[in-house]
């Protein structure tokens, strides 16, 4: 059963968010503050997805999605927050959240994100891919089995979400990508967030696999249009 942690300091936000999770068929962890959920979490408490509220009393949501991702680049993190400011959701998203939403918020919505969130964990786990899954391209080589990227033979750790992105990457050598098409492909049709989220994963691989990141030979900006891939 897919396990999701709720980590949210309002009573009755949590409490709905839990309810909600376990009426889908989720197991769900419980946490009102920052340094209860990384306690959980070290007790071997494993989860598919996290869904982080900012605002905590103590370490606050970012400083535990950063804490979080740094043990585990496969679970699917949310951060969920008040603040709708531009900047605190491309700082969500550039620590290593895959998704980002304001208060007030749809459970339904939430639901769905955090179902695509666990299929995306749970591709990558499962290991149902044929003996020929690795992509190579140029000085690159990516393990769809093993769910790593490689470059020049050392392994770049990467979210699920980067790694899909990367598989587009792969799949579509040479070919200018609209960002709503990354969006489709990696976050599903039905995903209902900003486009944007696709530019802020983009710097982030840009960070981890090129050379200079301000000036890439690999992921190449199409201006005004998406993105091409340069092995």
């Amino acid at each position: 059963m897919r396990r999701v942690l709720v980590v949210e300091d309002e009573d009755s936000i949590r409490e709905l968010i839990a309810l909600n999770l376990h009426m889908a068929g989720y197991q769900v962890l419980e946490a009102s503050t920052a340094e209860r959920a990384l306690a959980l979490l070290a007790a071997g408490e494993r989860c598919d997805a996290a869904v982080l509220d900012v605002m905590l009393p103590g370490m606050n949501g970012f400083s535990l999605c950063e804490a979080i991702r740094r043990d585990d680049s496969a679970i699917g993190i949310i951060i969920l927050s008040a603040k709708s400011m531009e900047q605190d959701k491309i700082r969500g998203l550039s620590i290593g959240a895959d998704d980002y939403m304001t208060k007030p918020f749809s459970v339904s919505e939430l639901l769905a994100r955090i179902e695509a969130l666990c299929r995306r964990v749970n591709r990558g786990t499962m290991g149902a891919v044929s003996d020929d899954s690795r992509i190579v391209s140029g000085q690159f080589v990516l393990d769809q089995k093993s769910r790593v990227l490689y470059k020049a033979g050392t392994p770049i750790d990467l979210t699920q979400v980067e790694f899909q992105i990367m598989e587009l990457f792969f799949q579509n050598p040479g070919t200018a990508m609209v960002r709503e098409k990354i969006l489709e492909g990696v976050w599903g049709e039905n995903y209902f967030g900003d486009v944007k989220i696709v530019d802020v994963n983009i710097r982030r691989l840009r960070m981890k696999i090129e050379d200079e990141p301000s000036s890439p030979k690999h992921i190449l900006t199409v201006w005004g249009y998406g993105y091409r891939w340069n092995g």
